[in-house]
């Protein structure tokens, strides 16, 4: 599953990318790039604009400016349903499991597009693998677990579409540290494994610590972005970061 990353090769490619709600601008001019392969991290305060470039390139926010590719083809004109059919996956902040499904039933939601059972089977044994706690509880209520099993089910669901690209909003959110980075841990694992990661965190230090490149976003402006080792050491850094590091 693993391969190399061209670098000529882009898997998602955001190009002077502004959004408004309303009257009011949120991002301005966002150039970002993900390549195939690769875990990407995008940091930045509260009201930084974070969760708007995700949900910028799942198409819950418009962009009212610039462009947006993914796998080659112009994306930012398909619809959310669009976008997940050709390979986005999203793991949500506060995981928005669903409470009374079983965890089975949660993790086969993940696969609702697919009529391949065989090969859904198989991504269920390895999602089970991954998380073996998820396994040991296929018929208990996905709402029952905890906060950090709850989110392991969410990744869990998000794998079972195959998915080209995985989008992860704030995973470390209400979590324990210890879990946290557990978490960190798996999201590793999965990129690891060949699967692109796209991760909107707060946590910068852990975060970085399993990215390849960091992006920093204030106001909706990229004010910082290189290698996550480099991000992780930089002075500005910190400061962009209100000491927030």
């Amino acid at each position: 599953m693993t391969h190399d990353v061209n670098e000529k090769e882009t898997l998602l490619e955001l190009r002077k990318v502004t959004t408004h709600y309303g009257p009011i601008r949120v991002l301005h001019d966002v150039d970002m790039v993900i390549h195939p392969g690769e875990m990407v991290c995008l940091l930045g305060g509260n009201a930084s604009g974070k969760s708007t470039t995700l949900k910028t390139i799942l198409g819950i926010v418009r962009v009212s400016e610039g462009e947006m590719y993914f796998r080659g083809e112009r994306a930012d004109t398909l619809s959310t349903a669009q976008r997940i059919e050709r390979g986005m996956a999203v793991v949500p902040e506060n995981r928005r499991i669903f409470p009374k499904m079983t965890v089975r039933e949660n993790l086969e939601m993940g696969a609702y597009l697919r009529n391949d059972r065989k090969a859904i089977k198989e991504d269920m044994d390895y999602v089970i693998s991954l998380f073996p706690r998820i396994g040991e509880r296929l018929g208990q209520q996905g709402g029952t677990m905890s906060g950090g099993e709850q989110q392991m089910l969410a990744m869990g669901r998000a794998l079972m579409s195959r998915p080209k690209l995985i989008l992860m909003d704030e995973p470390s959110m209400g979590l324990a540290p210890l879990f946290v980075e557990k978490i960190f841990e798996i999201i590793k694992t999965v990129n690891d494994e060949g699967i692109s990661v796209f991760v909107v965190e707060q946590n910068a230090n852990v975060a970085l610590s399993v990215a390849d490149r960091g992006y920093v976003l204030q106001t909706g402006e990229v004010v910082l972005s290189g290698p996550a080792q480099e991000l992780l050491h930089n002075e500005a850094m910190k400061k962009a970061y209100l000491g927030d590091v």
